[in-house]
């Protein structure tokens, strides 16, 4: 957890704050990922009007299955474009809790591969398509097809008549 005491914070400028913190109130179970080491962060936090703001960086190693070959694989999650505002409501003491959660869920890959980092070569080989796509160029005009050719049936029938 990161917690701000806003006595910390100098008037009219702003606490840096930098360092690590245990990762499990990341709670990544449900978007099927696990933290590897601890959270580190590296933020300047401030005063404005009636409200607290946090700007920075934060990294977290974790640990995710790829959809591809279903390997589990680390992966470290980096941002520098951590922000945060948020209005005070008499605590002297400010959790940043949610909000550092709410930035590493969001940088999660919906679609995690072990190859994304550019490292590694997934293990999964997949067979490539007969399907071919046709280019259809501004000049071409398309012509409509008969029922009988785009009927999604018409390879079955194709497979009864012999």
């Amino acid at each position: 957890m990161i917690q701000v005491h806003l006595q910390h914070i100098p008037e009219n400028e702003s606490l840096h704050l930098c360092g690590e913190t245990d990762s499990s109130f990341l709670d990544l179970a449900e978007a099927e990922a696990e933290t590897v080491g601890p959270l580190f962060y590296d933020l300047q936090v401030g005063l404005s009007g009636s409200g607290l703001f946090a700007t920075g960086s934060l990294s977290q190693k974790v640990t995710m299955t790829c959809v591809a070959c279903l390997e589990p694989f680390e992966h470290q999650i980096n941002t520098t474009t951590f922000a945060m505002q948020r209005d005070l409501v008499g605590s002297e003491l400010v959790d940043l809790t949610e909000e550092v959660r709410e930035d590493i869920h969001l940088l999660l890959p919906m679609h995690p591969r072990c190859d994304m980092g550019g490292n590694k070569k997934c293990p999964a080989q997949f067979p490539k398509s007969d399907l071919g796509f046709r280019k259809v160029s501004e000049h071409c005009s398309v012509e409509p097809h008969s029922e009988e050719k785009s009927s999604i049936w018409a390879v079955l029938d194709h497979l009864t008549k012999h």
